[in-house]
């Protein structure tokens, strides 16, 4: 087992780690910018070392003061949790180089699954799906010629791209050349390569996905799936798992592709298996997420494994106990992402949590990064905190997040929850029959009352 755990991560994700740490009796050392200096985060590690600006490339993006600090500081081992370097295959590379563990896939896997075009030609020459499209686009002409060939509408996706960065959607002609300037320059911006590709846009879509853990030894076990569809700006609010729209079939099917992937890969550690399914629940292969996913919870929730737990034993080179031919699930989970950000347009709304008060009971969890009197920074992502309830059947876990929702009280900063309790009631969610254009459909519901 694991001695230390320098966790190059900030908020939730890092009190998330550090809480499963202290109970694997593994020592924790936070990095934390001027912004973070009084998080919770910060207080709750047994080590926290300070990482000068604000400015996340000057600190939970600096690839070699984190790899300096994990040296200082004697730990043997570096968890990126999701978001900043979590993907970037030359950090995972630099740890290997130095002789530290990532807490993660190989460098070398992070890189061809980095790469969207790649990694579409890896799920075809394993027969498995991708929506129809192109490869690399070389010039606006060429974008045009496949817009003609997939028929309108399609979409622009970074090659490098992840969370919806640089996707832009495109139903006539007229609008290809604006749409590939400001999809290249959303992609080389975000991720400093900006080539992207064209794909048919599937009409009524869902996005499913499925948890994979691979150990040292080739391993490879998949849990169940997660409904993810609802969505702004191509980034997910809420998440459910199971999901109401798979079959058995379906599930099994999504189950075994995700894999033949991870196996073809030599996948170690956790990742993701994402998926769009048209309305006929024909399957495509999107992507694979090389790491822990914000919406890890509700797979916790309803198989009762401890995926950050799974990730260090894996790391440690234990081999994986889980036996996926018993792995079921009980109940139904959900999970809400509470931002500080403005309900009618989605735009985060910085500031001080003037009352903070979390919901309780024993159908619920609240994975946070913050409580009262602390400051929601301009710097980073402005996610408060993410509530999870669960329930025996879908109609229980829905009333107990609505309950929750109710008695979640902030004030100091514009929020999501008003949007979360209209989403959470509205008869599209609770009948199960929403796809990605849910939020979309949801204004037009209350627009006809």
């Amino acid at each position: 087992m694991l001695k230390s755990i320098l966790i190059a991560n900030r908020g939730e994700i890092a009190r998330r780690i550090i809480r499963t740490a202290r109970k694997l009796g593994i020592e924790t050392i936070a990095i934390h910018s001027d912004a973070d200096a009084a998080a919770l985060f910060v207080q709750e590690a047994d080590k926290a070392v300070h990482m000068s600006g604000s400015n996340p490339r000057d600190s939970y993006l600096n690839i070699d003061n984190i790899i300096a600090v994990a040296k200082e500081t004697g730990t043997s081992a570096i968890h990126p949790g999701y978001g900043f370097l979590s993907e970037r295959w030359e950090f995972a590379r630099r740890c290997e180089e130095e002789g530290l563990i990532f807490i993660g896939p190989k460098s070398e896997v992070i890189r061809k699954m980095g790469d969207k075009a790649r990694s579409r030609k890896i799920a075809t020459s394993l027969n498995i799906s991708v929506p129809p499209g192109s490869d690399i686009l070389n010039s606006v002409e060429e974008a045009k010629e496949w817009a003609i060939k997939l028929s309108f509408p399609v979409i622009f996706k970074a090659s490098a791209g992840g969370g919806g960065i640089g996707m832009q959607k495109v139903e006539r002609m007229e609008e290809i050349s604006e749409a590939f300037e400001q999809a290249s320059t959303r992609a080389r911006l975000a991720f400093g390569d900006e080539r992207v590709y064209i794909e048919k846009y599937l009409e009524s879509p869902h996005h499913i996905e499925i948890q994979i853990l691979g150990d040292k030894n080739g391993t490879i076990v998949t849990f169940p799936e997660r409904e993810c569809s609802v969505q702004r700006r191509h980034q997910k609010v809420i998440e459910e798992s199971p999901s109401p729209f798979a079959t058995p079939e379906l599930r099994a099917s999504l189950r075994k592709a995700a894999k033949r992937l991870a196996q073809e890969l030599g996948y170690t550690n956790a990742g993701t298996v994402e998926f769009v399914v048209d309305k006929y629940r024909n399957s495509y292969f999107l992507e694979i997420n090389t790491r822990l996913q914000v919406e890890h919870p509700i797979t916790e929730m309803i198989t009762g494994y401890d995926l950050v737990e799974q990730q260090i034993r894996i790391a440690s080179g234990e081999p994986l106990s889980i036996e996926e031919e018993k792995l079921g699930w009980k109940g139904w989970a959900l999970e809400a992402r509470v931002y500080a950000e403005d309900p009618e347009n989605f735009y985060p709304s910085p500031g001080k949590l003037i009352s903070y008060r979390e919901p309780g009971g024993d159908s619920i969890r609240v994975d946070s990064g913050y409580r009262v009197g602390d400051t929601i920074s301009q710097f980073y992502d402005p996610l408060i905190a993410k509530l999870i309830a669960w329930g025996e059947d879908r109609d229980k876990a829905i009333a107990s997040m609505l309950k929750a929702l109710e008695e979640y009280e902030i004030t100091g900063v514009k929020n999501n929850i008003p949007f979360l309790k209209m989403a959470f009631s509205s008869s599209m969610f609770k009948s199960g029959t929403y796809d990605t254009h849910f939020i979309a459909r949801l204004k037009e519901e209350v627009q006809n009352g």
